[in-house]
């Protein structure tokens, strides 16, 4: 089985599937890096189709799975009826792994005999095909897009594993089985749509302020992992110190704790600050657009695609440095120990700099570019899908990837 072997329709070309249960009713970096995959392998002239778990299909290489979404009533009456059995050995432990299990099961019948290669980033979704693979029920192999921080008995029971970046290939590497291939290709961003542009019209279209700089986060509204609450002391330990006027943006989906963070930031902040919950992604380009700096709270991250539409977007980028912040962020990155308390503070501080900004501005553009753009990771992906599907000859490949 390989590139060019024929599928179900006599075609040459794979047939892959994308999936993602949470896509349509869930708004994380896995459900956009499921989108943007299929929607850059579909441009590119591969035999895409989307799978996921929620929402419309809106084209028609896109297919909606039916399965019990993990805040719904109905998978928390399942996970508190498998509890007294040990739920989460089979896939009933909590609500995003009923979601998976239904997902996985309702996923199977439509891939098992017409596909090639099912590529996700949904670890149980991932494992059960594997499991139908090897038992020869399934067809398609399976590639495990590890960016959910499995640990490692779980990664090590992938036959395919794509890490988002080296450092974690590389430490992963000491314990990877003989017999698995691992890759290490990250995400891209459309630089066409996230690019610099008209910062003045972007911010009337946003209502936000001429006069001031713009600090951006796009990130979940949570205390845990995204620390937005460290983010609102350090902004407003900032405001203290500084004379040039600021407005905080943050942008992105509501957790638990989101309606008690809006209102500790609107009594510290005030009108500085400016919370904007479930924004479209259509509507993500202008708001970059709009930034002065991008600044992002977490100790950790695997490889968050905000960070490139930043860099993409001209934003010089704070965050914390880490291997994997560095290797995105390269040039454009003013990095620190954001444990420490003041820290993000004095490098917003240093961004008050218009020719520093400008600097890193730009060359967050080429690093951009030249690194993380869909032609540059998309040769990579469609590597990585001849290595798994033993080695199609280069021609097919360059012929699909040029259209990209």
């Amino acid at each position: 089985m390989h590139l060019e072997s024929a599928n179900s329709r006599g075609s040459s070309r794979p047939r892959i599937a994308i999936a993602c249960s949470g896509l349509g009713h869930i708004s994380r970096g896995v459900e956009t890096w499921a989108a943007d995959l299929a929607t850059a392998l579909h441009r590119a002239g591969a035999d895409v189709t989307l799978f996921q778990g929620g929402g419309k299909a809106v084209a028609p290489w896109q297919v909606v799975v039916p399965c019990v979404h993990r805040f719904a009533p109905e998978a928390a009456r399942l996970t508190q009826r498998f509890a007294r059995v040990g739920g989460w050995r089979f896939g009933m432990g909590q609500g995003y792994q009923v979601e998976q299990t239904t997902f996985g099961w309702s996923l199977w019948p439509l891939v098992r005999s017409g596909y090639d290669l099912v590529h996700t980033q949904d670890s149980l979704v991932g494992l059960m095909l594997e499991r139908l693979y090897r038992a020869r029920l399934s067809r398609p192999r399976v590639i495990l897009a590890h960016g959910t921080e499995e640990p490692l008995r779980m990664l090590r029971k992938y036959s395919y594993l794509q890490h988002l970046a080296p450092c974690y290939r590389d430490d992963y590497e000491p314990h990877r089985p003989a017999r698995q291939k691992s890759f290490a290709v990250g995400n891209f961003v459309n630089t066409a749509l996230f690019r610099p542009g008209d910062r003045a019209a972007a911010r009337a279209a946003w209502e936000l302020p001429q006069d001031r700089l713009i600090v951006l986060c796009v990130a979940a509204i949570k205390r845990h992992h995204k620390r937005i609450d460290y983010l609102i002391d350090e902004f407003a330990a900032f405001r203290r110190a500084a004379s040039t006027p600021a407005t905080l943006v943050v942008a992105g989906g509501a957790e638990a704790d989101t309606p008690e963070l809006i209102d500790y930031g609107r009594r510290l902040l005030g009108d500085d600050v400016l919370f904007l919950e479930g924004i479209p992604r259509s509507q993500m380009p202008d708001l970059f657009r709009a930034a002065d700096m991008f600044a992002l709270a977490s100790l950790t991250e695997m490889m968050p695609i905000a960070v490139l539409e930043a860099i993409a977007s001209g934003l010089p980028v704070i965050c914390s440095d880490t291997p994997t912040f560095r290797w995105m962020a390269g040039p454009a990155g003013l990095l620190a120990d954001l444990s420490d308390e003041g820290a993000l503070a004095e490098q917003l501080a240093r961004l008050c700099d218009d020719g520093l900004r400008r600097r890193l501005g730009c060359a967050a553009r080429e690093h951009a570019e030249s690194c993380f753009s869909e032609p540059v990771i998309l040769q990579q992906i469609f590597d990585m899908y001849d290595t798994v599907l033993q080695g199609a000859g280069r021609t097919r490949r360059e012929a699909i990837a040029g259209h990209a």
